[in-house]
């Protein structure tokens, strides 16, 4: 039932909000010009210029590469910078490289914790900012890729500086202020306070090693340190400017939480009414995207069948996950803890998860973060039962095109959508066509590359972690588990997403490099292809409907595009999953 309204709610707002998205990216608001005028002559950029496929990756390139600059100096230098209450030390080099490449590829994968380690002027000047830059990011690729299916002999795309421009003054910002509001009034913290002592209800005991006057431990006889007993009275709050970078942390499918435990935090998810704010937050404008490429390509068909297809996926992988979790842990029914007459666990599997969610709104929270590129949680991925832990997974390894993130999950399934129509051409012979465009041999090249990129990042990064001293030092736990908190890392990184198995150490010099090195090209290594696809779209021709023409429009072709992500997104990765969560599903119930 859950399910079932979350989707009717998305698509209820969704539809409107393709209309404002389409006038703006079309340049048809006009009372915005006149705001954007006096920045375009500050940047010194002409405004009615367009660019070709070239130019226009080029200011991409550039653009972030200054943005992982500015975040990489502010993180190493905020220990002498303002709003630092709690006088944050400087982030060391490896983690603030990955941080920086992190949250400027829309990753946001964090190896840190926020109220641990980065201040306030870091959580605002350098991360929410880029929350919003990598969104728009994502946005105004798809855009210019949708020009080239609606534009025919041109050699442009757009001006980039004017649709991020755009994009980020007249759709992020606005929703964001909003939402924050929204989050704020259902208590989400949002100050500058410093960190609050409160006094506990009782007195919290523990032991801890002895230090000596030099503050090393103190050694006993046996060699081991000497524990002395510990008590506490008062407990530290976090506090911060969180609901500002919430709101942008969710629409634009970006992650980073302000806290560690992110969206499982009370201050960051207060209610249910904001865990279902947050669901619907992320999926809000990459399902209105799919509209505005039915609206700017002139057939809104097309957008019904793309929806049809990530929509089925997605209702499949939730179904999977939650039947998953609900199913239990079989080792601890079968010693007789919380177990019914069916041998199964009461409540299913809750290890990890908070009792005030319960499992099916965690799981649909696992669905959606992980078919978008958010990668924001609020249940532990790595609690999962291994089968269940498998669907996040797998969705990511998809290409994260169900949904996906802003921008980026639709452009990566119209990549799906002209290898379909390829693979379709060749089963009947004939000139592979989608959307009155003629798909041919640079088209397929690009297309080889944007799908081929992410599974050599992922499964050679795998690869090179487990078989390297470094890698396995992060490793926790042993055998299939292990492996797929690695796999699923990589996967995570080199895809965009953020998330992970938690068990795996990841805050060391060589996973900071490995996953900031698959980051970076994980995005980038997609995007110039997609573009250089766009542009040579753009300058075609636009072929006549004939007979021969394949309909993409119909439930075939929702059934062709499903079955082209499943086998050529999915197949790269079987061995691995084989290794990792198949393996522990089958030593798992083999007792």
């Amino acid at each position: 039932m859950q399910l079932i309204a979350y989707l009717a709610v998305l698509l209820l707002l969704a539809w409107p909000m393709a209309r404002v998205i389409e006038a703006i990216v079309q340049g048809r608001f006009d009372r915005g010009r006149r705001f954007e005028a006096p920045l375009y002559r500050l940047a010194g950029v002409d405004p009615d210029h367009e660019q070709g496929w070239r130019a226009y990756a080029l200011g991409l390139l550039v653009f972030n590469g200054l943005g992982v600059l500015a975040v990489y100096a502010l993180q190493r230098l905020q220990a002498d910078l303002p709003l630092n209450p709690q006088g944050m030390a400087a982030v060391s080099p490896d983690s603030a490289f990955n941080t920086a490449i992190s949250f400027v590829t829309n990753t946001n994968w964090q190896g840190y914790g926020g109220e641990s380690t980065m201040s306030y002027l870091t959580q605002m000047l350098a991360l929410t900012v880029q929350n919003f830059l990598s969104a728009a990011t994502g946005i105004v690729v798809v855009v210019a890729l949708i020009r080239g299916f609606a534009r025919h002999a041109v050699g442009a795309l757009g001006n980039v500086w004017v649709d991020l421009t755009r994009v980020t003054l007249w759709i992020l910002l606005p929703l964001s202020f909003v939402f924050a509001l929204v989050l704020a009034g259902q208590g989400v913290i949002q100050n500058l306070k410093p960190y609050q002592a409160v006094q506990t209800l009782e007195p919290v005991t523990w032991q801890a090693p002895k230090l000596a006057a030099d503050g090393q431990p103190v050694v006993g006889a046996d060699g081991q340190p000497v524990m002395a007993e510990q008590t506490a009275q008062t407990q530290t709050l976090a506090m911060g400017p969180v609901a500002s970078q919430l709101a942008i942390k969710m629409l634009g499918t970006n992650g980073g939480g302000f806290f560690n435990a992110n969206s499982a935090h009370p201050y960051e998810n207060p209610t249910p009414v904001t865990n279902f704010l947050q669901m619907l937050s992320i999926f809000l404008i990459p399902a209105a995207l799919v509209f505005v490429f039915g609206r700017m390509v002139g057939d809104l068909r097309q957008a019904w069948a793309v929806l049809a297809a990530m929509t089925l996926v997605f209702v499949v992988a939730v179904v999977g996950v939650t039947m998953a979790e609900q199913q239990g842990n079989p080792l601890l029914a079968a010693q007789g803890v919380d177990q019914q007459a069916s041998a199964l666990q009461a409540g299913g599997n809750m290890e990890g998860k908070e009792v005030r969610f319960g499992i099916n709104a965690s799981t649909l929270f696992a669905a959606i973060t992980t078919a978008a590129s958010c990668g924001a949680v609020n249940a532990m991925h790595d609690s999962f039962t291994p089968l269940g832990g498998a669907v996040p997974l797998v969705l990511i390894q998809l290409g994260e095109v169900i949904f996906g993130g802003v921008g980026s999950g639709l452009y990566g399934m119209l990549v799906f959508a002209i290898l379909a129509v390829f693979i379709a051409g060749l089963m009947i012979g004939r000139t592979p066509e989608y959307l009155g465009k003629k798909i041919e041999t640079h088209e397929m090249k690009m297309v080889s590359i944007a799908i081929l990129v992410t599974p050599l990042l992922v499964l050679l990064g795998t690869a090179v972690a487990v078989m390297s001293g470094a890698g396995r030092a992060g490793i926790q736990d042993p055998g299939p588990h292990g492996f797929s908190e690695v796999l699923y890392a990589l996967s995570s990184a080199a895809n965009n997403n953020g998330s992970a198995f938690a068990g795996l150490s990841a805050n060391t010099p060589f996973y900071n490099t490995l996953l900031g090195v698959a980051m970076w090209f994980g995005r980038f290594g997609v995007i110039v292809p997609v573009l250089a696809i766009a542009g040579s779209l753009a300058a075609k021709k636009r072929l006549a409907v004939t007979e021969g023409t394949l309909p993409t429009h119909g439930p075939l072709f929702v059934v062709l595009l499903i079955g082209t992500v499943g086998l050529v997104g999915l197949l790269n990765y079987v061995p691995a999953l084989a290794l990792g969560p198949v393996v522990e599903h089958l030593m798992l119930h083999a007792r």
